[in-house]
């Protein structure tokens, strides 16, 4: 069957949750899905745990001033077959586009245990992907649990081959080379609205801006994929939520780098506007034609690797809190009852 080459206009949305409101912030990405549905995208990417806002909490105030903040989490994470995802669900088919959003995840099986995920929903409203960031990075720790790779997948569609990671995984060459192997032909970031690790007086701070450049251009160059980024924006309603009556760390939040949304192609250049500090969207017309050239130069999960030097595994088994197997004891217990009724 001969190769094709999908072309398409991606959306990368630079959006502010509505603060530890899961229902409104659903609301206004649905207003955001159907702005760019009319400006013609057929994918529209939404930012880490945009649902229902990123806990920059954990950076800012000790563990035991944050549990009102915890619990409030909780309460407004999402389940993936919750009301809240159904209504994006209902969204993307409606106007005939793929979503890719970030959650804060919430499970039937524990009242207290969340994970940093991110949803793939098609064109016709089923969820395409449900991955599970592998490593909470840093304070993240303190608020969600490790994931497994049951999502760490690329999923062939009409646009082409999507593939997806959450903010720190993509500085993981493992996790993305797990997606490169299977053909990843675009790839979706998602980031939080600021990254602070040191108060802003201290010039040698994380650099989120600079973080997002370097992961995105180099898993861009070295997969020849094009990477869709969408990051999230600190707007007044989060810094006075998480700042209260504090000044310092009201400073902190205003002054820390901001992160960027933007697109880039597979040479790894930018090849859209730049947003950062303003909510909008960006645009980029893809042509999945374009890797085909740079494949001929570097192609890592081709010729240009030592399969008899490097053995690569990947784990997708899913990790669950318990097996349960009533069915097998039941009949192990016919069995036994059996034995007993012989002569």
């Amino acid at each position: 069957m001969p190769q094709t080459y999908p072309r398409f206009k991606a959306a990368a949305c630079h959006i502010a949750s509505v603060f530890l409101d899961a229902d409104a912030t659903v609301d206004k990405g649905i207003s955001f899905i159907h702005e760019a549905a009319k400006a013609g995208a057929a994918l529209v990417a939404f930012p880490e745990s945009f649902i229902p806002g990123f806990p920059v909490w954990s950076a800012l105030r000790a563990p035991i001033e944050n549990h009102d903040f915890f619990r409030a989490l909780a309460t407004q994470s999402v389940r993936r077959d919750g009301p809240e995802v159904a209504r994006l669900c209902a969204a993307a088919r409606e106007h005939g586009v793929y979503v890719s959003t970030g959650i804060s995840e919430g499970t039937d099986a524990s009242v207290g245990c969340l994970w940093n995920s991110n949803l793939l929903i098609g064109p016709d409203g089923n969820i395409l992907n449900h991955h599970r960031k592998l490593v909470p990075t840093f304070y993240e720790k303190l608020i969600w649990a490790n994931g497994d790779a049951r999502g760490l997948r690329v999923v062939d569609t009409e646009i082409g081959r999507l593939g997806m990671l959450i903010c720190g995984e993509n500085t993981n060459p493992l996790s993305r080379y797990a997606l490169m192997a299977e053909g990843e032909q675009v790839h979706i970031s998602t980031y939080p609205p600021i990254w602070p690790t040191r108060p802003p007086s201290d010039n040698t701070g994380y650099d989120l801006r600079k973080a997002i450049e370097i992961r995105a251009g180099a898993h861009s160059f070295e997969a020849k994929v094009f990477n869709i980024v969408s990051s999230a924006l600190a707007d007044e309603k989060l810094i006075t939520a998480v700042a209260r009556e504090d000044k310092r760390i009201r400073e902190i939040i205003e002054r820390s780098p901001q992160s960027v949304s933007m697109i880039l192609d597979p040479a790894g250049s930018i090849m859209s506007e730049v947003i950062s500090g303003e909510e909008g969207i960006v645009y980029g017309d893809i042509d999945t034609a374009v890797s085909v050239e740079p494949k001929q130069f570097h192609d890592v999960v081709g010729y240009y690797n030592r399969f008899d030097i490097f053995d690569v595994r990947v784990d997708r088994s899913a990790r669950e809190p318990a097996r349960y197997v009533e069915q097998v004891a039941v009949q192990s217990a016919d069995v036994e009852e059996l034995r007993s009724e012989r002569p």
